[in-house]
């Protein structure tokens, strides 16, 4: 019988333990090689295991374990994969049998070839339970696994259109809400607001985005335009790509730029280095590789270490003006927002303008108004005409 082991893998210097998240493949499942087993959870990045083999898969850890690197957490047996389908037939007549706890108990052993969720079982039971028991929740479970979980079940039989449903925060949930309170309470955070003009921007994009997708193989965003013009700024405004280092103020001459990504696990900030050196495709290129690493939960922990300022864009699901949260060790953090025309004057005339608001939060320990100001002004002077990247001025 050949065995390969499936272990915790390295995921950056400073994690050196990880929890269980959710189990792809529980034990007893055919896999292929490069299938999902696994999901580990750390405090900065999660991370997929995949099956290095063909076989039948066995673990010996559960849902939030807590694991070390390098710890061996099971293995793929190669050769059970063709004795499989003999052991399927027993789960097929005990489901047979017993139709109403088997998802539950599947749920908690983790075998069969279903994954059922503990809110998708929650939300049957009430059906279940509510015809015949009405006055004696307690007695009805006859398995000895069902009563807690009948009894943790967040629906209330005796409210109904008042349901409620419960599940554990995940870690890097836990971490993104540590880190803000944190953010809060350590650094004192002010927000200096302005607007920008984008019709030059706007324009800009219509006539070349075509010529742009054709040679770069990507599209011409926005934020291509809004990183160039905060390196044209924190060049001017070095205040701003700096962090305090226990008792010195230490200046970034690089630009390391993080661009704030949502995700059905929270918000991850990946981090494209060296923005002053990139050129707008390679800068739409690498934020495009990050979103799709992102949404597959494929982000080194190196991805989103070392950035010197952020940018983050709640104008894409509607926010019209926020007070974006500072991502420390950093100074400073630029807020976009939704684009709406509105009447605007220009040379003592009211025309109609694609406007944005912008936002920016900064550490008032390091950064002073008339910096934050003036970094502000510049980043809206690049984007109304951005001609001034080409003459520098």
């Amino acid at each position: 019988m050949t065995k390969v082991e499936i272990k915790v893998p390295a995921m950056g210097e400073s994690i050196t333990e990880a929890t269980v998240g959710s189990i792809l493949k529980p034990t007893g499942t055919a896999v292929k090689v490069d299938d999902e087993i696994l999901e580990l959870e750390t405090d900065k990045v999660n991370q997929v295991l995949y099956a290095q083999a063909d076989g039948v898969v066995h673990l010996d850890i559960q849902e939030e374990d807590s694991v070390k690197i390098d710890q061996v957490i099971g293995h793929i047996d190669s050769e059970g994969a063709a004795q499989k389908p003999q052991a399927e037939p027993e789960p097929k007549k005990k489901q047979e049998s017993k139709k109403e706890p088997e998802p539950l108990k599947m749920s908690e052993q983790g075998g069969g070839a279903k994954r059922i969720d503990k809110e998708e079982f929650l939300k049957e039971q009430p059906r279940k339970e509510s015809p015949p028991e009405s006055s004696a929740p307690p007695p009805e479970p006859t398995a000895g696994a069902a009563a807690p979980k009948v009894a943790e079940a967040p629906i209330s039989s005796t409210q109904p259109g008042r349901e409620e449903s419960r599940k554990k925060m995940s870690k890097i949930r836990k971490v993104i809400a540590k880190r803000l309170v944190e953010s809060q309470q350590t650094s004192a955070m002010l927000t200096t607001f302005n607007e920008v003009d984008l019709s030059a921007v706007m324009e800009m994009r219509s006539h070349y985005k075509d010529a742009f997708a054709k040679k770069h193989g990507v599209k011409l965003g926005f934020m291509s335009f809004f990183v160039k013009a905060c390196v044209y700024a924190l060049r001017e405004v070095p205040e701003v790509n700096s962090y305090i280092d226990g008792e010195e103020l230490v200046t970034r001459h690089y630009y390391d730029i993080g661009i704030a990504v949502g995700t059905e696990r929270g918000l991850v900030v990946p981090v494209v280095r060296n923005c002053d050196k990139l050129s707008p495709a390679q800068i739409e290129q690498a934020i495009v590789d990050y979103a799709e690493k992102a949404k597959k939960g494929g982000l080194a922990v190196d991805d989103l270490q070392g950035g010197g300022f952020t940018i983050t864009n709640g104008g894409i699901y509607g926010s019209l003006l926020s007070t974006p949260i500072l991502n420390p060790p950093q100074s400073g953090i630029l807020g976009m927002h939704k684009i709406e025309k509105r009447p605007v004057v220009v040379d003592d005339e009211i025309v109609i303008r694609p406007m944005m608001y912008l936002a920016m939060s900064y550490d008032h320990r390091v950064i002073d108004g008339k910096e934050a100001v003036t970094f502000l002004v510049r980043v809206k002077q690049v984007l109304e005409d951005p001609s001034r990247l080409l003459i520098g001025v």
